[in-house]
């Protein structure tokens, strides 16, 4: 494994370890090994991904259970069907949050995703309104942070946990791009903690706001010549689209959508940077499809209930089981890749998806 796969072990372990000691799990009755780095003197537990963190059961015993999770199956539903009690459900799928997402999810530095998208996804924590501040990139979750409220100060702090997960795999990452919706907060958040980042304005915003202030043939008309601007082959282009929409607008329309109209072509600079980078997102369509996962599984368990810590390992664990869902039959059979982990990287560790996770998650998802 430290040949093929060093990034799953301690760094210095290439240096030579030890067997420390071992001992027999009662609950499982597995005897585990801890083995010594000869370098540090650090101590390790060496656990097989066929059975869970803390040795709570096998994996293979609870895999089929906990992939319902993926679609918000209620605890007490998976403990009806297969057994135990719905707290065990709980506790085990709370567990997978305790890794890093970064870290679990991106296994190695040169794959880490440049351009992001970010929002906050509401939810309710004991009743009380709450923000789930989600960073997504190259196709996969890679930050989920609850935070109280939608401030500037809050979502720095939010999208803060993601930065630092990151830096933790590359220290010297610098995201070049990160595209979001209108909310000022979120926009000035990212500039706060990444003074050098270009922060795109999602162009499909923009419209939905038109769209939403009119009907029927005028509707049609300005969704066309809305997406019509964004089309544009170059900022060049783009520019003068927007001028002639601008034009048209001032001649044709009135009251609250000429307003908004007018609004999008004012977005114009803001809009327009997306040209400087090739590979950034203009919409925030890879972002919208991942939090509607969120928003059904928050949803399906009515939100949160229980401490603030609990809500932020299970935001998490949330997040990483959408990183290691496998795909559909029909998406593996014509397609290269079975789940978002293996499309980011290339491969995976394990063809089932739990072991595949839980081997990812070795130390945690950090590097040591």
């Amino acid at each position: 494994m430290s040949v093929e796969h060093p990034e799953l072990v301690p760094a210095a372990m290439s240096r030579g370890f030890t067997l420390h000691d071992s001992y027999r799990s009662v609950k499982q009755g597995l005897r585990l090994r801890r083995i010594k780095l000869r370098a540090t003197g650090e101590v390790f537990l060496v656990r097989p991904s066929w059975v869970l963190p803390y040795l709570a059961a096998k994996t293979d015993a609870v895999e089929k259970a906990l992939y319902l999770r993926q679609w918000g199956v209620p605890f007490a539903a998976l403990a009806y069907v297969f057994g135990r009690d719905a707290m065990f459900y709980y506790r085990a799928w709370l567990s997978l949050g305790r890794s890093t997402i970064v870290g679990t999810t991106v296994k190695r530095a040169a794959d880490l995703p440049t351009h992001l998208l970010a929002d906050e996804k509401q939810t309710w924590l004991q009743s009380e309104r709450h923000y789930v501040a989600t960073t997504v990139g190259g196709g996969c979750f890679l930050g989920a942070a609850v935070v109280a409220e939608a401030s500037t100060q809050a979502l720095q702090a939010g999208y803060g946990e993601f930065l630092a997960e990151a830096r933790s795999l590359a220290p010297a990452y610098q995201p070049q791009t990160v595209c979001t919706d209108g909310w000022h907060a979120t926009r000035e958040a990212w500039q706060v903690l990444v003074p050098a980042v270009t922060v795109i304005l999602c162009f499909l915003h923009a419209v939905l706001k038109i769209e939403a202030r009119c009907r029927g043939a005028l509707r049609q008309q300005l969704r066309r010549r809305a997406w019509h601007v964004y089309q544009a082959p170059n900022k060049g282009a783009f520019g003068q689209r927007v001028r002639r929409l601008r034009e048209w607008a001032s001649r044709q329309l009135s009251g609250a959508v000429h307003e908004t109209v007018l609004k999008l072509c004012a977005g114009k600079e803001q809009f327009q940077v997306a040209y400087d980078f090739p590979d950034a997102a203009r919409t925030t369509n890879g972002i919208d499809r991942l939090m509607d996962y969120q928003d059904r599984v928050l949803y399906q368990m009515r939100y949160f209930h229980g401490t603030r810590q609990a809500a932020q390992l299970a935001a998490r664990a949330m997040v990483l089981q959408w990183n290691f869902h496998p795909y559909g039959p029909r998406t593996r059979r014509y397609g290269i890749h079975r789940s978002p982990f293996a499309a980011l990287n290339g491969f995976q560790y394990h063809d089932n998806w739990l072991h595949n996770l839980l081997s990812a998650a070795s130390m945690g998802g950090r590097r040591l």
